[in-house]
């Protein structure tokens, strides 16, 4: 694969979405951060994320732009309410490079409920993360969540 390559109009046309193949790997990868998230793994949380100073993580009370912004918030953040569950996940796949993977979780420890939005892109060293935001929701809003 070369680098850059530039998507074209009459590409988009040819775009297959959710390629059964590249949704498999996306949820691999998403499984695998999802446990060192759960487990605290701060080394493989670090390198899910695509290390460039272009990779952004909006968290719950922080903005991080570039890898060694979320790699020092990962190794400093207190391991308090970390484990949780998750659901109604969407992962959609564009092509066979590019995913969104947007998800839903509950705290084990508060029972906080929120949500997670990532952008995956195939890079030389496989699948990171680009971009993610995390939020919670309001304690009145259950939404779609789980229940508790």
């Amino acid at each position: 694969m070369s680098w850059p390559r530039r998507l074209h109009p009459e590409d988009t046309a040819q775009m297959l979405i959710n390629d059964p193949e590249v949704v498999a790997e996306v949820t691999a990868a998403f499984t695998a951060y999802e446990r060192a998230l759960n487990d605290n793994d701060v080394a493989a949380l670090c390198a899910w994320f695509w290390k460039s100073p272009l990779t952004i993580r909006f968290g719950l009370a922080e903005n991080l732009y570039g890898h060694d912004a979320i790699s020092a918030f990962r190794q400093a953040r207190p391991t308090i309410d970390l484990r949780r569950t998750i659901a109604n996940t969407v992962i959609t796949t564009y092509g066979t490079d590019f995913a969104t993977a947007n998800t839903e979780f509950v705290k084990h420890d508060s029972g906080r409920r929120g949500r997670q939005s990532q952008t995956w892109m195939r890079t030389e060293d496989g699948w990171r993360v680009v971009s993610a935001h995390v939020s919670f929701l309001p304690a009145q809003d259950r939404g779609s969540l789980l229940t508790p």
